[in-house]
């Protein structure tokens, strides 16, 4: 089952991933040293969502709406 994880076809490109990733970590970096209260729990949640769709490689949204930024195989 290449291109696929846990029965979800990928729909995130590379770049996409690595921006999730990214994004992922300072959220929760944020979260953890400098925020308090209601943010504190909103940038974890955010931070976690964007790890993990990051590393799967799948966005629940995205699949929702139709999009799609992996490239397209010829």
């Amino acid at each position: 089952m290449k291109g696929t994880c846990f029965m979800f076809k990928k729909n995130e490109g590379s770049t996409d991933r690595v921006i999730r990733v990214v994004i992922g970590l300072v959220a929760l970096i944020t979260g953890l040293f400098f925020l308090t209260g209601t943010m504190q729990v909103v940038s974890l949640i955010v931070g976690v969502i964007a790890l993990i769709t990051g590393a799967i490689g799948f966005c629940g949204l995205y699949a929702l709406v139709g999009i799609s930024t992996c490239p397209i195989k010829k």
